[in-house]
């Protein structure tokens, strides 16, 4: 039971890292990685920010690996909530949002159509600065209702 709080807490508690993260990191200091993200058209099958994928998996397979050595220890279960929301991420963000693959073209589903038009409303803005909704999977209510 501790093992699945433990993988349900992180997986949450990620959502407010990837918040944090998108608005000091990405849109601070390391804006060179993200930028190419808010260009209308991509010119490449792989962007810039895409490193963002390998600096957050790093973390996970360290704790992984500490986990299994440590004989399934609470670090894999952090490890399982860190990468669970990664694959939520990618499927979100790359798949339903940016359509980078053309699987869920046609949904319905009130919420991910709100998660659409809050991270449509983030990227209206082309550079760093003035941003909102930097979160991925939990957005004002109002994006809902639009």
């Amino acid at each position: 039971m501790i093992s699945f709080l433990i993988f349900l807490g992180v997986f949450l508690f990620m959502e407010c890292v990837t918040w944090l993260t998108h608005k000091y990191v990405m849109h601070g200091f390391m804006w060179y990685f993200h930028a190419d993200h808010h260009q209308p058209k991509y010119e490449h099958t792989f962007e810039r920010n895409d490193i963002f994928f390998v600096i957050f998996a790093i973390p996970s397979i360290l704790l992984f690996y500490f986990g299994v050595q440590g004989g399934f220890n609470y670090l894999f279960f952090i490890a399982c909530g860190v990468t669970l929301y990664g694959a939520c991420y990618f499927l979100i963000h790359d798949v339903l949002i940016h359509q980078r693959f053309k699987w869920f073209k046609n949904t319905k589903n009130k919420y991910l159509i709100g998660l659409r038009k809050a991270h449509k409303i983030h990227h209206k803005h082309l550079n760093k600065e003035k941003g909102e909704c930097f979160g991925m999977l939990f957005v004002p209510f109002k994006y809902y209702k639009m």
